[in-house]
């Protein structure tokens, strides 16, 4: 067995989820999850078929995104992985929804930060153990980072008052 880091390929602002699912009706589900809870969204999806053909399986509504997807989903290249990136809004407002679709067996990562996806490759085929997602800590909040905080939540529309 070998294990590589393989890096998340994406623009420095764009927000990804990496999940694992067992289905190839898939990226069907997953594209009308992302459209009926969050019709705003652009968005791409990509889903690696474990069987038959073994083909990257694509969806979305902007095709950049969609071939941004088929990239890192290859270059990850782990069975039944799926990758969803997306702009105009956060995997926050459709991470529940995608954690419920039938066929979805788990989520790595939602994110936006530097990635690396933690690989095995065996004799079959490549598995993914985890992810790095951004760094690590430097240290802890200050009184200051709260109020920070407090207010890029507000800033952004997460948090309502003052």
């Amino acid at each position: 067995m070998q294990i590589a880091f393989v890096p998340v390929e994406k623009p420095e602002s764009t927000n990804f989820i990496l999940g694992q699912a067992h289905f190839i009706k898939t990226v069907e589900d997953l594209h009308e999850t992302i459209v009926t809870t969050a019709p705003h969204l652009k968005f791409g999806i990509a889903f690696c078929e474990a069987s038959g053909p073994a083909l990257v399986r694509r969806s979305g509504n902007q095709a950049d995104l969609i071939e941004l997807a088929c990239r890192n989903a290859l270059a990850v290249g782990a069975g039944h992985s799926f990758f969803v990136f997306l702009e105009g809004g956060f995997p926050i407002s459709i991470l529940n929804a995608i954690k419920n679709v039938p066929e979805v067996c788990r989520i790595f990562c939602a994110t936006a930060n530097p990635t690396h996806v933690v690989v095995a490759q065996g004799e079959g085929g490549r598995a993914i153990l985890g992810v790095v997602d951004g760094v690590s800590p430097k240290g802890v909040e200050s009184a200051e980072d709260v109020q920070a905080r407090i207010a890029f939540l507000r800033t952004i529309g997460y948090k309502l008052g003052a």
